[in-house]
């Protein structure tokens, strides 16, 4: 990597802090999940054997799944067997958690980076024409109907659409279930409604903190002086002002792109959607703490994977940081 008068560039420095910073949330994830479900009334073997269970029943189930074991114990058998890839069995079905993930994981990510496709774009190509027309009749609308649409709840949305489209106009299913061995690129058509739900939920606030950040960068005197120089205003808008406005938006277009690959609860659960989100809904009412563990430290995980990619990319988007005196 190059040095600029002698200096590594500053955000080459950071990246061992901004990881190993990301490890440390990671491991407190782990301890704040393991509590929470330590902490969370009754357990596996009750949830089991249900309520008329006798006491010596429920003492030998929870014998046999390692329950008796103490809490600090049993959190660091866990957390070994999960740095090594091992996330245990379900209490519920007795198969290998991964196993259980992994035939949802693919679905949900599917859903996630389809809707990611949607909104990046949008925030950014929306973000970026109204900010080159700040307080102009184009920027009021977009912006009002950004305001608009954060102030539905992502339920609503989802309802509202599957009324007009399913229901009423016959255009799209209503659920988005999918058959036996059967995945959503399949059937392209069970992804339409749940993805405009996400995007729904994530497009207002990118939008506008892409629009901000445009409305300030193309007033900049660097702009002004490339504008000066003659260069065409749509290599201006794309070399200069977007860049410099992406910025500020980088670290909330992480967050929701977390969200999104990380298995959206509502979106799942409203349309039938077989995704991690309707896995964790499932153990956690039948109190199965291995896959409800596995499942949270996962979303955990591709939340601080985001932040981290946005904190590190943030830099590269401005000169001075990038190249500092």
């Amino acid at each position: 990597m190059s040095r600029i008068g002698g200096k590594r560039p500053r955000f080459s420095r950071r990246w061992p802090a901004r990881i190993g910073g990301a490890l440390l949330v990671l491991f407190a994830v782990s301890v704040l999940v393991f509590a929470a479900t330590e902490a969370a009334p009754g357990d596996a073997a009750t949830a089991r054997l249900g309520p008329q269970a006798s006491e010596d029943a429920v003492a030998a189930l929870r014998d046999r799944l390692g329950l008796d074991r103490p809490a600090p114990v049993r959190y660091l058998d866990w957390l070994g067997h999960v740095v090594r890839g091992d996330f245990g069995a379900s209490y519920a079905s007795g198969r290998p958690v991964g196993e259980l993930i992994g035939d949802r994981f693919g679905n949900s990510l599917v859903l996630g980076l389809a809707a990611t496709a949607v909104l990046v774009p949008l925030a950014v190509g929306l973000g970026l024409w109204a900010g080159l027309r700040a307080g102009r009749r184009g920027d009021r609308i977009v912006s009002g109907g950004a305001l608009g649409l954060a102030a539905v709840p992502e339920f609503v949305t989802g309802a509202l659409l599957m009324a007009v489209f399913a229901a009423g106009l016959g255009w799209l299913p209503a659920v988005s279930l999918l058959g036996a061995g059967q995945g959503p690129l399949d059937d392209p058509a069970v992804l339409v409604l749940p993805v405009l739900t996400l995007v729904s939920v994530s497009l207002a606030q990118n939008l506008r903190l892409v629009r901000a950040g445009v409305a300030e960068a193309a007033r900049s005197p660097a702009v002004d002086a490339a504008r000066l120089n003659g260069i065409p205003e749509h290599r201006v808008a794309l070399r200069y002002v977007l860049p410099a406005g992406l910025g500020p938006a980088v670290p909330m277009l992480a967050r929701s792109v977390a969200y999104l690959l990380g298995g959206a609860l509502v979106a799942e659960s409203l349309f039938g959607y077989p995704g991690l989100a309707a896995l964790l809904v499932d153990a956690t009412a039948a109190r199965d703490v291995p896959v409800v563990q596995a499942v949270a430290l996962l979303g955990a995980a591709v939340a601080v994977a985001a932040n981290l990619a946005a904190d590190l990319a943030v830099p590269l988007l401005d000169p001075v940081q990038r190249h500092p005196r």
